[in-house]
């Protein structure tokens, strides 16, 4: 039985949850689940016997936690080095991967804020300010660079943390229907075909949660 558990929120609308879980399913790693509803009453006292940084996702590893979703990648990275869809191989391939990744995990704030991860909303688009619209410019330039440097299918070749971290970008984009170059369009759905992202997806489907993003 696996001592690995990750603690997510909702797989309807958690981002952050999906990044890890992505990236440990790549890797054949099994793990449980325990999901905490985002805004509930509960949520706080919840994820509080796990993290006191109040957020999720949370990995249990054992007696280890560990609280972010970059570092709960990288922990397992070290700790399952054989596993084949963690970092680009390729010196030059892993460098501009952990770059695109350190990137992700620290801005496109303007992104999030105007189109929240939402998998049931029907695809349509919402009034962007030029802040969010120069973050999508720089994300297509970005995955751009990425696929022009590999090849593709995915940012690095292989399916890697990478893809992991910029897959609710990509749900974004058709949840809220963002015009798109060929090329970011082709990249975005090889995201919603990868059958780990499908079998978040049909969970996500099924929640009953609701969220304020609901309303957008």
């Amino acid at each position: 039985m696996s001592d690995l558990t990750l603690v997510i929120g909702n797989k309807n609308y958690s981002s952050w949850s999906l990044r890890p879980w992505l990236a440990m399913k790549a890797n054949g790693l099994e793990f449980g689940e325990e999901i905490i509803p985002l805004n509930t009453p509960e949520f706080s006292s919840a994820i509080a016997r796990y993290s006191g940084a109040g957020q999720v996702p949370v990995l249990l590893d054992g007696e280890i936690t560990v609280w972010d979703s970059l570092a709960i990648c990288e922990h397992l990275a070290d700790r399952f080095p054989k596993g084949r869809h963690w970092w680009p191989q390729a010196p030059h391939l892993r460098a501009h991967a952990r770059a695109a990744v350190a990137e992700m995990h620290s801005g496109f704030s303007n992104v999030r804020k105007a189109m929240p991860m939402n998998l049931k909303r029907t695809p349509k688009p919402v009034p962007l300010n030029d802040a969010a619209k120069a973050e999508i410019a720089r994300i297509e330039s970005l995955w751009g660079e990425a696929l022009g440097l590999s090849g593709g299918p995915f940012l690095y070749g292989d399916f890697s943390i990478a893809d992991a971290f910029y897959a609710p970008i990509a749900t974004r984009f058709q949840s809220y229907a963002v015009p798109l170059s060929a090329l970011s369009a082709r990249y975005v759905g090889q995201i919603h075909k990868w059958p780990d992202f499908l079998e978040w997806r049909d969970a996500g489907l099924k929640e009953p949660w609701s969220h304020d993003s609901d309303a957008l």
